[in-house]
């Protein structure tokens, strides 16, 4: 079925709070919208407000026909105990709920009830409409075709990152949905999952309103972009793709800023004047009256012509000023300032691996016999599930091999984000796993890094273990900053950022001149940050290119 999604008017936040207002959309099929915006600005709500998991604070909702499916994918970091992949599926799919329904409304029949007759036909259609009939049989060659070896069966908890992240596309491959909404889809995919997605995204009938961190990917698929702008509180829609909006965003914002400029000159300038204008009457007076000392009439005309005068003067200035079109001044939101501490450099050789061969299971990394030197920028590529993962543990320590051998140079101080951000000590409050990781920081000096970094009072006081993916990432990069490292360890660190806090990464590696480790699939970051080694790892082997 082909529908539309119609957005009038819509406001959505929290009783204390409106994170965005006004916002008028339309999403046929074909099109695909991109959200973008700060972390908190209301993306994620806006989508669910779109799916109806939440009410708006005003305007509506709508789909055209009525009875559209509506399909949202919300991004899900926590697997559910017991559920396999099939269940999963049949979740994200909506078949499950469709299923259930069906044979609810099924239960219901017998009674020569017309109502639950009507409730039987609507469920069964539904049911029909979202492919549920046939999942079980296209399952199992959608994941073959994702290269998964995984079956239907196998539990969502045994998977990895990266096998997660292919079921979740296999739901969006399976799905019948007549709008897609999309909330983190990249996270975790590979290049190749990545372009899978691209493919499925673009190919879609459905319209499809999605959020995500990947430059790259918004760059190839979107065709229009909804901007949630926290700091001055606005709602914008650029019609055109991502780049475009990138150019007609830093127009906009460079005429409201010369538009600011030029009213605040102009009013300074008239303020000013105004004000050599009362000078000039005050001082007018006290002349005239020193000059005639003795004679009143002549001092009280001076007085009288000379106030006047000045006050008329005084007067059209000030009606000038009143007549200025007031510019609001645009408010910069917050913005992450980011450095990496640096310690004094480490030993020449920072870490080697002899025929190095780690085994687990039927999986097999190595043997690998590499070198990692002082200062070297490295960026590591490979498909999931390849020992990209392995290959850093083994450099850094944190692994033994099985075979050959692995060693570490001496004053090395490794910094590292790792893909499950598990720098922290997850059972204690975020302040109290700071103090532990940093026992000679006041923890004054605590909160004030953690609010540098967008972590204030709900944060620093919930447990690790608790906090999003995001203010997980966040804390980790606040550790980083507050450590002297100098051997960086970054394993698919944009994950969970947003597209500022990605910038001031980049620009954070870029002045950093210690050793560097970078493992990513963002194709951007890769291309933005300075290496000179790429090491690509597939099957457990490594292939070393040198850049430039």
């Amino acid at each position: 079925m082909s529908a539309d999604l119609v957005v009038k008017d819509l406001a959505g936040g929290y009783a204390h709070r409106t994170l965005f207002e006004a916002l008028d959309l339309t999403v046929a099929p074909g099109d695909v919208v991109g959200v973008v915006g700060a972390n908190g600005a209301g993306k994620s709500t806006l989508l669910r407000i779109l799916a109806g998991d939440l009410d708006p604070l005003a305007g509506s909702v709508a789909t055209a026909p009525a009875d559209a499916f509506v399909g949202w994918l919300p991004q899900e970091h926590e697997r559910v105990e017991g559920e396999t992949v099939a269940g999963y599926v049949a979740r994200r799919t909506g078949a499950a709920d469709a299923t259930a329904s069906m044979e609810s409304a099924a239960a219901a029949l017998g009674g020569g009830s017309a109502a639950a007759d009507d409730a039987f036909a609507l469920a069964l259609d539904h049911w029909q409409a979202s492919g549920a009939p046939d999942l079980d049989d296209r399952l199992p060659t959608v994941l073959a075709d994702l290269g998964l070896d995984v079956g239907p069966e196998a539990a969502m908890t045994t998977l990895s990152g990266g096998q997660a992240a292919r079921v979740a596309l296999a739901a969006l491959l399976l799905s019948r949905f007549d709008v897609v909404l999309l909330d983190e889809p990249t996270n975790d995919l590979d290049l190749l999952g990545l372009q899978r997605l691209e493919d499925v995204v673009r190919g879609q009938r459905a319209g499809v309103v999605l959020v995500s961190h990947d430059r790259e990917f918004l760059s190839r698929v979107v065709t229009r972009v909804v901007e949630l702008d926290l700091a001055q509180h606005r709602v914008a829609v650029y019609d055109g793709g991502y780049d475009a909006y990138l150019e007609e965003r830093a127009v906009a914002r460079r005429h409201a800023r010369e538009a600011y400029e030029e009213f605040a000159d102009r009013k300074a300038d008239l303020v000013a004047r105004a004000r050599v204008q009362r000078e000039w009457s005050s001082q007018g007076v006290r002349n005239a009256m020193r000059k005639s000392p003795d004679n009143d009439k002549i001092r009280r005309r001076a007085q009288t012509e000379s106030s006047e005068k000045q006050g008329r003067k005084v007067r059209q200035m000030e009606s000038r000023i009143a007549r200025l079109e007031e510019v609001d001044e645009p408010r910069k939101e917050w913005e992450l300032r980011f450095s990496i501490g640096r310690a004094p450099r480490s030993s020449t050789v920072v870490a080697t691996l002899d025929a190095a061969t780690v085994r687990r299971g039927t999986f097999a990394f190595g043997p690998a016999s590499l070198q990692v030197s002082a200062g070297d920028r490295i960026g590591v590529t490979g498909p999931n599930g390849a020992g990209k993962t392995t290959l850093l543990r083994l450099l850094t320590g944190a692994l033994a091999p099985d075979a050959g051998r692995a060693g570490l140079g001496s004053s090395v101080a490794v910094g590292e984000i790792d893909q499950a951000r598990t720098g922290l000590a997850e059972d204690l409050p975020l302040l109290a796993a700071f103090e532990a990781a940093l026992p000679s920081t006041t923890p004054a000096d605590l909160r004030t890094l953690l609010a540098k970094f967008g972590l204030r009072a709900g944060q620093v006081t919930s447990l690790v273990g608790r906090l999003s993916p995001g203010e997980r990432t966040r804390a980790a990069m606040a550790l980083l900053q507050a450590r002297g490292v100098n051997v960086l360890v970054l394993d698919e660190p944009t994950n969970h950022l947003d597209l500022p806090a990605i910038e001031q990464l980049e620009s954070a590696l870029e002045s950093y001149d210690g050793t560097l480790l970078l493992v990513s699939h963002d194709r951007r970051l890769l291309d933005a940050v300075r290496l000179d080694q790429r090491w690509h790892v597939d099957d457990g082997r490594v292939t070393v290119e040198h850049v430039g």
